[in-house]
């Protein structure tokens, strides 16, 4: 196991890393999901759901400067992607996902992330 890439060592465990792969990168995916994708709002979140053709699970950040300065919002996107890197194996296949944060949601900690995510996507996954 030393000195292998990360995540090919166990066999039958899904990578839990969060590469290229798993991120939306252009901005034309992001029309179209703004277009074509089902909106849920939370408290803190505005989650936009929408299939993709690739087959893998994707998500996109979406942090205003209204919610707050560079630190701030950089700690909001790191924690989005930590609760999805965590649970991508519990997220619904072929789905891309865009979260986007709404105005003063700080403070912010992962446990608060994990309550109102859970309740929107990991839900649908399990039924």
């Amino acid at each position: 196991m030393v000195g292998e890439a990360p995540g090919k060592g166990r066999q039958g465990m899904e990578s839990q890393t969060f590469g290229k792969d798993d991120r939306i990168r252009k901005r034309q995916d992001y029309l179209r999901i703004y277009e074509q994708g089902v909106r849920s709002h939370s408290a803190r979140f505005t989650i936009i759901t929408c299939r993709n053709q690739s087959g893998a699970r994707r998500l996109g950040t979406t942090v205003s400067k209204k919610a707050g300065n560079a630190v701030q919002r950089n700690r909001i996107k790191r924690l989005l992607r930590e609760f999805f890197r965590l649970n991508k194996s519990r997220l619904p296949a072929s789905q891309d996902i865009v979260i986007i944060a709404k105005r003063g949601i700080l403070p912010l900690t992962y446990s608060d992330v994990c309550k109102e995510l859970e309740s929107r996507l990991i839900r649908r996954a399990d039924v």
